[in-house]
């Protein structure tokens, strides 16, 4: 209805560019088991923000710089069966936020997302 492209989707998860970024949603059971979170009650709030970086190492760099001030870590890195490596975390409210590198999320030289290649196969 928003006139919104989507640039990937699976039977899980739908992305929209967003200029620069991308919107996606994800059921609600399924993110709280990827974040390593339980689904029931207020202490899930049914959405998270990644943050995408360029590489492996910067995702183990920023758990590292978060890990040594204290930041509540909910899940440590780890990788996914179709070559993503992430890490979740909880910001002071409880949210949670993930640090991702994903291969099929290509990044400019700022940063910002570019599009998001199909999953169709993931």
């Amino acid at each position: 209805m928003l006139g919104w492209q989507t640039t990937a989707e699976n039977k899980d998860i739908i992305y929209y560019q967003m200029n620069g970024i991308l919107f996606s949603l994800f059921d609600r059971k399924g993110l709280a088991s990827g974040a390593g979170v339980s689904d029931q009650g207020e202490g899930f709030h049914s959405f998270t923000f990644a943050y995408n970086v360029n590489s492996r190492s910067e995702v183990d760099e920023l758990f590292d710089e978060m890990k040594a001030k204290g930041v509540e870590v909910l899940k440590e890195p780890q990788d996914t069966p179709f070559g993503s490596y992430f890490f979740y975390f909880a910001d002071p409210e409880g949210n949670v936020l993930e640090v991702a590198y994903n291969p099929y999320i290509p990044l400019d030289n700022e940063g910002n997302t570019i599009t998001h290649y199909h999953i169709d196969d993931v």
